[in-house]
């Protein structure tokens, strides 16, 4: 089995260094933009939704490789998908991330999983959610999406003070 930490590395690397969906979508149906002012990353996320599923995601912007990573991983696992599924997938990642989802129960995330390590290192959980709050944000049409303040999803999503 391989080590965890290394199949980590690995994934971010390779999706730092080839995003996948890395582009703008010219004919968008919903947009956000994020902010991480702790690390400087600017994500912008668009879809084309067909109804209720994603039929094309995208994302551009300049970010920490954990934030572009992320970002590409999010893309692969919810293009496709009920904007119901993405949701889901959005909590579970927040909770994984923030060390609040029990790996051990059952969880949709399948490679997505590779980002639990996060947990331990708190600076860069905000680095790693950005692109999902910004995917929630545009589901809502919030027009932006912020890691600081009142404004930090995690404390929206959470419910933390």
């Amino acid at each position: 089995m391989a080590n965890p930490r290394a199949l980590y590395q690995e994934m971010i690397l390779e999706h730092n260094r080839k995003p996948r969906n890395f582009g703008a979508l010219a004919h968008a149906t919903h947009h956000a933009a994020g902010h991480n002012p702790l690390c400087g990353d600017h994500i912008d996320i668009s879809l084309v939704m067909q109804g209720t599923v994603i039929e094309q995601v995208g994302f551009v912007g300049e970010a920490c490789a954990i934030c572009k990573s992320s970002a590409s991983m999010m893309t692969v696992a919810v293009k496709g998908k009920s904007q119901a599924d993405a949701e889901m997938l959005i909590g579970e990642f927040v909770a994984m991330t923030t060390g609040k989802l029990d790996m051990h129960s059952a969880h949709h995330l399948g490679h997505l999983k590779v980002f639990a390590g996060i947990a331990d290192l708190p600076v860069r959980v905000k680095c790693a959610v950005l692109p999902w709050h910004t995917l929630h944000a545009a589901f809502h049409a919030i027009e932006s999406s912020s890691t600081e303040a009142e404004q930090d999803p995690m404390h929206v999503m959470t419910g933390d003070a």
